[in-house]
């Protein structure tokens, strides 16, 4: 049987996102804070939501400390992450003091109880109330630029997130290009014209 999730459309790559509401847990100023996307987006920010499926479980602290490891990277470079799961920000804050993994997560928590935001992303699954991994950035336009989304059994990498947001960062101020496959910084980009059909090979 496949996973119930919302009859509502999901976001597409390439749409305007509405602006929303959510809570979280703040593990730099140990408070609950209450948050909306625009308010990131209006400070010319690129934002990343990092769904998992929950609390307490085996998987997800270890994907969250993997992309701790990259969060000041992430900070340097314009992008505000922000994790979200359906639990609590109760339930944040107690997982944050009682697992030894996220001792280096500094990125909001943020909390989606009614799954509503994870339905937007096309990531919530009714079944058991819980979402799948999704990885979802979001210029600073509004607009819904990637994602990724995984079953509950794998995890991502943190690494490949970073390699991604380089160059979608770099690209925001150079439409005119794009990065080939498994592109890192001081990498030849690609200026797409009709010298480039069917000769790439002699570009890259």
């Amino acid at each position: 049987m496949s996973p119930d999730t919302s009859s509502a459309a999901p976001l597409q790559l390439g749409q305007q996102l509405r602006d929303f509401k959510f809570s979280t847990y703040n593990p730099v100023t140990k408070r609950f804070e209450d948050h909306t996307l625009f308010q990131f987006l209006l400070e010319g920010k690129w934002v990343v939501l990092y769904f998992y499926p929950s609390d307490f479980t085996f998987v997800c602290p270890t994907e969250l400390s993997d992309l701790a490891h990259y969060q000041e990277q992430l900070k340097e470079i314009g992008v505000e992450v922000i994790s979200m799961s359906t639990d609590t920000k109760f339930s944040h804050l107690a997982w944050h003091n009682a697992e030894k993994l996220l001792k280096d997560v500094r990125f909001l928590m943020g909390s989606d109880p009614t799954g509503e935001i994870a339905s937007l992303f096309g990531v919530y699954d009714a079944t058991i109330g819980a979402t799948f991994r999704g990885t979802f950035i979001i210029n600073p336009k509004a607009m819904l630029v990637g994602s990724e989304v995984n079953y509950y059994n794998v995890g991502r990498s943190a690494s490949e997130l970073y390699r991604k947001m380089r160059a979608y960062t770099y690209l925001h101020e150079r439409p005119e290009q794009a990065c080939p496959a498994a592109w890192e910084e001081g990498q030849t980009v690609l200026t797409p014209s009709e010298k480039l059909v069917g000769r790439v090979s002699d570009f890259v």
